[in-house]
């Protein structure tokens, strides 16, 4: 393990709510130069299109996503996520802007004392340290598992990310692929999310969302679930699973989506797709627990979708 004491980050960060900032520079961990920024009428609350689709505005809070009941009628797995995230006083203060653009919660980067990629160090100290939380999809130099719940749901719901700079961004594009451990997301220094654009909902879907945690609740999740779906027919017509908690970044479970699409509903077809989510993934020593959960979140999703 790197122990060695390291330059802390003094570069100038945006002050919203503040609700992980204050932490971090409480600990050293930042302290640069903050830039306060307020909301505007463009980056608050949820605006409709006339065919369904929806904007929100960055500076929205997480509390005001999830009581939105017309997000939680066309979005509902948006809106489950919101809820189910961090605490009731935390929800009311941080936006969703800045949960995408949050930064690591490995507690080697927390340590200002320790040096580690996303401090400008040469390693990852977690990886031949305790990794019990890390990553089960091992992606990249960094095994720290991307902190954010909204960026996970969102990736179910094909969302488009608008900065002042940039739009049209996926959340691919703004999180990246997990390949570079130095970087928490792909924004350039100065560059700020206005906005999140979702498409208009597909006709008779559901979507529900989980999370496997240590506590019953206040908890960052082991393993994090998204999963949306239109079973006509008795089959799977559309398909969509994101997962968070697992790698670096959030990911689209692609293999159990292809062995649902145009499926049968059945317990079986279920069962395979579950057992699918894991594929691909490359766990820690320490992590392989998380295939499990992954595999019991999502079997216990697509059954509520089913039913």
């Amino acid at each position: 393990m790197t122990t060695a004491t390291m330059t802390v980050s003094g570069a100038a960060e945006f002050r919203a709510a503040g609700t992980d900032l204050s932490e971090r520079r409480r600990s050293g961990v930042s302290t640069g130069p903050l830039i306060d920024i307020a909301p505007s009428a463009d980056t608050i609350g949820v605006a409709w299109g006339a065919d369904g689709a929806a904007r929100i505005g960055a500076f929205t809070t997480i509390a005001a996503i999830a009581a939105d009941a017309r997000l939680a009628q066309a979005c509902p797995g948006i809106a489950a996520a919101a809820l189910g995230l961090a605490t009731p006083q935390i929800r009311h203060l941080a936006t969703l802007g800045g949960n995408l653009a949050q930064r690591s919660r490995c507690w080697y980067f927390r340590d200002p004392h320790i040096a580690c990629l996303k401090k400008g160090g040469s390693g990852c100290p977690a990886r031949s340290g305790n990794h019990l939380y890390g990553v089960a999809f091992d992606l990249g130099p960094c095994v720290a598992p991307h902190p954010s719940t909204m960026a996970a749901a969102l990736l179910a719901y094909d969302a488009r990310i608008v900065t002042d700079r940039r739009n049209g961004l996926s959340i691919a594009d703004l999180l990246g692929d997990g390949s570079n451990g130095a970087a928490d997301h792909a924004l350039a220094p100065g560059e700020m999310i206005r906005n999140v654009e979702l498409p208009p909902p597909v006709r008779g879907e559901r979507a529900f969302y989980k999370r496997a945690i240590s506590r019953s609740h206040a908890e960052w999740p082991l393993a994090e679930v998204c999963a949306r779906a239109v079973v006509a027919g008795g089959a799977f017509q559309f398909i969509r699973i994101s997962a968070g908690g697992i790698a670096p970044v959030p990911l689209r479970l692609a293999a159990a989506e292809a062995a649902l699409q145009g499926k049968p509903a059945t317990a079986a077809a279920i069962a395979e797709a579950a057992r699918q989510a894991t594929s691909g993934a490359r766990p820690l020593p320490m992590t392989a627990y998380k295939h499990d959960l992954l595999e019991g979140v999502v079997h216990d999703l697509l059954e509520r979708l089913a039913a």
